[in-house]
């Protein structure tokens, strides 16, 4: 915890982003901390693929392994909620607590808005899946549906032929249109009418889909697209510009509009899997060092011309 001076960088949320930024902050020898509230995305997966080096580690391990290498360097971790931040920056703590900082990064996450079909919520993270690139091979060659809950869904069906060739969408009231169906048709995608009732289980296991009609067709795993809504109300608080779907606007870096404010990983790019929040931290981390270094020279360079030196002495 904090001993009453200013941190560099503060950072909310410990998932992959924060950690990285974390651990390059740290071997700049700034002073940072880590504020986590211990609801990572991801907890649901069993394992998580596509990380070089990491491929199949459960997400938990990796948390683990990251909180101990960031400690190694001085970084400061710790387990709590922020309630607000205000400007300047002061990062409020439930329960009163406040941490001072010079910058603030972001990494809150998003949070998964899951359909409302019977079965869904119990199965996520298991034999209901989001993404064919964390999870498709490990359902390859198995019957696979997809559970239209919105206009990706064609896109999520088209591609799921590369890990399966027994891929069903079901429709489930989706409006599609002649070439949206000649598509699938072509990659071997077979369309079932009808609304989606429930999700049919075997001794804890998925077996098929019900219709409402009373049809089961048997699956293995199925895939939903959920509305991904960003936590970003500590961002929006502090005046960072959004786009037109509230997802704040960043440069590449991780840059807001606002001025010492950074945001990574999910919050700012729903699309980010593991390793591309880690690696958006690492870009974050090296932005916040460079700004902070600039503020160290000025301020160095008005203290010297306060005092009368001149450049060489």
């Amino acid at each position: 915890m904090a001993d009453g001076s200013v941190y560099d960088v503060v950072v909310v949320g410990g998932g992959a982003g924060g950690l990285n930024a974390a651990l390059v902050l740290g071997r700049a020898r700034r002073r940072v901390a880590v504020i986590d509230a211990g609801e990572p995305r991801n907890a649901p997966a069993a394992h998580m693929q596509g990380f070089l080096s990491r491929d199949g580690m459960p997400p938990a391990a990796l948390l683990e392994v990251g909180r101990a290498e960031v400690a190694g360097y001085g970084v400061d971790l710790i387990d709590a909620r922020v309630d607000h931040i205000e400007p300047g920056f002061s990062v409020r703590l439930e329960g009163g607590a406040a941490l001072e900082a010079r910058r603030v990064l972001i990494a809150t996450g998003l949070r998964d808005e899951l359909p409302d079909v019977p079965g869904v919520v119990a199965r996520w993270g298991r034999d209901v899946l989001h993404c064919p690139y964390c999870h498709g091979y490990e359902v390859r060659d198995q019957p696979l549906g997809v559970i239209a809950t919105g206009a990706t869904a064609v896109h999520q069906a088209l591609l799921l032929p590369e890990w399966s060739h027994d891929v069903v969408l079901f429709a489930h009231g989706l409006e599609m249109g002649e070439e949206e169906r000649m598509q699938l048709t072509a990659r071997g995608v077979r369309i079932v009418e009808g609304s989606v009732k429930q999700l049919v289980l075997d001794e804890d296991v998925l077996v098929g889909v019900e219709l409402a009609d009373g049809r089961v067709v048997a699956r293995d795993a199925v895939f939903v697209q959920p509305r991904m809504v960003p936590r970003g109300g500590l961002l929006t608080a502090l005046g960072c510009a959004v786009d037109g779907e509230g997802w704040v606007v960043t440069d590449d870096s991780g840059r807001t509009s606002a001025d010492g404010v950074w945001a990574v990983g999910n919050v700012a790019d729903r699309r980010a899997q593991v390793v591309t929040a880690a690696g958006m931290g690492s870009a974050a981390a090296i932005a916040l060092h460079q700004d902070l270094v600039a503020e160290d020279t000025a301020r160095a360079v008005a203290s010297l011309r306060t005092a009368g030196a001149r450049p060489g002495e």
